[in-house]
């Protein structure tokens, strides 16, 4: 808390004046070492949200604390505006907007084909000078200086309240990394106190300032050479209306509730109302009329008196123009008590009100806006069109060309949207700096973020919550708003009946984005690989199209041929146009390889093949390797349907190995039988949570996979956390009263029979004992019966449950076609259990 004499916040704590001046003596020291560390953005924004949604409840601490340094009428507005300001959604969206990303600080490949690397960087030193009569202003200049990653300073008046410093301590408390704190500082004191403004702005690298020519100048003069001076400088904003919007009651009712709304004292207020005529009397009659829609708004919103300052500048506008009346160039039409007043005007030139419900009606016919307009180019914000939407395309073309930066409708001038620019720049970009790298040779070609290679990503903490399974998942997919669906997927159903998965077009370009450089490291090259997209495509299963976007975000050669059926045309399209990269299933590649062998060998031209959802056993690696000359068989991505790509497997990733793709999950590896933590290293079940999620939450959702932690660095040089993938837990079947484990059989097929195909596992019930049956191609597989004593010999748990007389075991040779498989995807469906069919 606060006191009289704790005037400042100094990086999480409340400092009075003394200590305060003997920290800024060494503020230049210290200043360096802080901007040393970068401030992930994950970091803000999860602050952020933890600070909004104490803002959005009445009964918090931090609610009550701020509404006590606010007017009564303003509590309400002012804290629901900081709260939707610092939701994950509109702080993401601004990201997007006006940054391109949710993690512009990272050095990133621009355009996959060139090893170039861009990042935005924090400017450094941010200087704050916020205005005094707009509390949310400060505050949230401050956020966004932080997402920038900058060290930020807000200097405030003594006059002010504390609740801009409150707010920044709640937002430093929020945050265990303690980042946010060591880059926040808050001092109030007056501009007359010259040496702590002079030592600021020497230091500074930008200065952000709020107010009119005489601030902003004072600001520049004390700015050091180099330093960028970001101008928030007061604005006039205005309403044009075309004939027939002019006749409209109840526009003219939003246009009168705009000119009441905080008396005019933001930049977006309207000051002037312009009709679109050349006729004097007609504007002045539209004054009258307009008079009288304003008393009667007015009069239904309480009118604060103005202060003495205030007040006589409208008494002396008001007397000057009633004076005018007998020259016929104004007309004056004001209420009794002073509350509101209209001034008509019949010379067009752009004039400031003296604000209060005080408002100016001019003529301007639309082909002169330009030319009127334009003189005051520095200083319009705001261009409310009242008319149809033709008047409003063409009517935005001037105002534009005039020097005006937003275009609304009438009635919403100051409403605002997520990502909006303000005065006609983006304050991120403002406050940051576009940095670039420039490498050569071939080491870089696999490196899609430079950042992986210096530290691990800064990770926030999993979420406390209970575990999630598919059916809570799916039960959450009711109550989910439209404006967070935007595509929808489902799965293949291998282990189960199919889910529904939803995104947001931003959730899916984000993971389509993390994927591409996730294929990057994995050692796809888009600048010379030829790809061919052999993912199954159509009822609503993911592969194929999220592939393709993953190859058009890498700028890439595609073909989008998809896994059919006609083997031969898809083998005749790779061998037309020179294919060298197949991306698909492994059951669906080992089919077309098999079924056109000798066109592919002849060809030979595919030396790379990525695949998802399933892998290719070491004897399907080795025949694709000496008989058709594959040279890399790579993971293409670690993932699913729900929770999207997960992983990657970069070059020096070995089996089943991937890196975690930190931007977009949390991970947590947890006991098989527990819901804890298991050791390092040891194998447990994997449980995600996703942060990239707009609406379809996931936090700690239990995906079914099972895996264990890699220590270690890895060979291709990055940080990113690694995992071994140990198969699922639908991989492990119960009968007989032992778990056979499907991988396990499925190695002692490879190892003990030298066997490359497809196998399946088939559960059955018996009259006196259940059945297990091993499905193996005949195509690839010898006898049945000596497969079947391999795999008794192989596999501990089939021995003794037959020597126990609890399990009916066989080995069948089937053709291809006789695998089950799933109808989306074209999965094989590993192990079928039919005892509750």
């Amino acid at each position: 808390m606060t006191t009289t004499s704790a005037l400042h916040l100094w990086q999480g704590e409340f400092v009075d004046d003394a200590e305060a001046a003997r920290r800024l003596a060494g503020l230049s020291e210290s200043s360096g070492r802080i901007l040393a560390r970068p401030l992930p953005t994950e970091v803000v924004l999860g602050a952020c949200a933890a600070v909004g949604e104490d803002l959005g409840d009445p009964g918090s601490a931090l609610y009550g604390r701020l509404a006590g340094q606010l007017p009564a009428d303003e509590v309400t507005a002012t804290l629901a505006e900081l709260a939707t300001a610092l939701t994950r959604q509109a702080l993401e969206r601004k990201m997007r907007r006006e940054l391109g990303g949710l993690r512009p600080e990272r050095l990133t490949r621009p355009d996959a084909r060139e090893t170039v690397y861009e990042a935005w960087a924090p400017v450094g030193l941010l200087i704050h000078i916020a205005p005094g009569n707009a509390a949310s202003v400060a505050p949230l200049s401050v956020v966004e200086g932080l997402l920038a990653g900058n060290l930020n300073i807000l200097k405030t008046s003594t006059s002010d309240t504390a609740l801009a410093l409150d707010l920044l301590a709640a937002l430093g408390a929020a945050d265990p990394t303690g980042l946010i704190s060591e880059r926040v500082i808050a001092l109030r004191f007056p501009s007359s106190r010259r040496e702590w403004l002079t030592t600021l702005c020497d230091q500074a690298d930008a200065i952000a300032v709020w107010g009119g020519e005489d601030a902003v100048s004072a600001v520049r003069e004390l700015a050091p050479p180099g330093c960028r001076v970001v101008e928030w400088g007061h604005r006039i904003s205005f309403a044009y209306l075309t004939r027939d919007a002019a006749h409209d009651d109840a526009l003219l009712d939003s246009l009168a509730a705009d000119v009441c709304r905080f008396e005019q004292q933001a930049c977006s207020s309207p000051q002037v109302v312009y009709l679109d005529t050349e006729d004097t009397d007609e504007a002045f009659a539209f004054a009258g009329h307009f008079a009288e829609r304003l008393a009667k708004v007015s009069g239904s919103l309480p009118a604060p008196a103005p202060g003495p300052a205030e007040q006589a500048e409208i008494t002396t506008v008001q007397r000057l123009a009633q004076l005018e009346q007998h020259l016929g160039l104004t007309r004056v039409f004001a209420a009794e008590d002073g509350t509101w007043r209209v001034l008509a005007d019949a010379r067009p030139t752009l004039d400031a009100s003296p604000l209060h419900r005080s408002v100016w009606v001019k003529p301007l016919a639309r082909h002169r806006i330009t030319t009127v307009l334009r003189p005051m180019r520095r200083y319009l914000q705001t261009a409310a069109i009242g008319g149809d939407r033709t008047d409003v395309a063409a009517l935005s073309r001037a105002m534009f060309a005039a020097g005006v930066t937003r275009v609304t409708p009438v009635g919403s001038m100051l409403e605002g949207y997520d990502g909006e620019p303000h005065d006609g720049v983006y304050a991120l970009q403002r406050y940051s700096r576009r940095v670039g790298l420039r490498a050569t040779g071939t080491d870089f070609g696999t490196v899609a973020c430079l950042d992986d290679l210096v530290e691990p990503p800064v990770l926030p903490a999993a979420p406390n919550g209970p575990l999630l399974g598919k059916e809570e998942v799916q039960r959450a997919l009711d109550s989910l708003e439209p404006r967070h669906a935007h595509l929808y997927f489902r799965s293949g159903g291998s282990t189960g009946a199919p889910a529904l998965s939803v995104f947001t077009c931003d959730d899916y370009d984000n993971q389509m984005r993390a994927a591409a450089d996730g294929l990057l490291a994995a050692g796809f090259d888009p600048a010379r690989d030829r790809a061919a997209n052999l993912f199954y495509c159509g009822g609503m299963y993911g592969s194929f199209i999220s592939f393709f976007s993953i190859l058009e975000r890498l700028n890439a050669t595609q073909l989008p041929i998809a896994a059919g059926p006609d083997h031969a045309a898809v083998a005749e399209a790779l061998v037309a146009h020179r294919a060298d990269t197949l991306f698909g299933m492994p059951s669906y590649l080992w089919q077309l390889f098999h079924a056109e062998a000798d066109r592919l060998r002849s060809y030979g031209g595919i030396r790379t093949v990525f695949y998802g959802g399933e892998h290719f056993t070491t004897e399907q690696r080795r025949v694709l390797t000496q008989e058709f000359g594959v040279e890399v068989i790579r993971s293409a991505a670690y993932g699913s349907t729900d929770l999207g790509p997960l992983g990657y497997q970069c070059a020096s990733c070995d089996g089943s190995v991937h890196h975690v793709l930190t931007d977009l999950h949390t991970l947590e590896i947890l006991d098989p039988d527990t819901d804890r933590p298991v050791p390092p290293g040891e194998p447990g079940r994997l449980v995600f949570t996703s942060r990239a999620r707009a609406g379809q939450q996931l936090d700690r959702y239990e995906i079914g996979d099972l895996g264990r932690a890699v220590d270690g660095p890895c060979g291709c040089g990055s940080h990113v956390p690694r995992l071994e993938l140990l198969g699922r837990h639908g991989d492990v079947v119960r009968v007989g009263t032992y778990f056979v484990n499907y991988r396990r059989v499925l190695r002692a097929a490879q190892e003990r029979l030298g066997y490359p195909g497809e196998l399946q596992l088939l559960a059955e019930s018996g009259p006196d004992r259940e059945r297990l049956t091993v499905r193996l191609d005949e195509q690839y597989a010898g006898d049945p019966e000596a497969a079947r004593e391999a795999l008794v010999a192989e596999v501990p748990e089939l021995a003794s449950a037959l020597a126990e007389d609890l399990l009916a075991f066989t080995v069948q040779t089937v053709p291809t076609e006789t695998f089950e498989r799933t109808a989306t995807s074209g999965k094989l469906r590993t192990v079928i259990d039919l005892r509750s069919a």
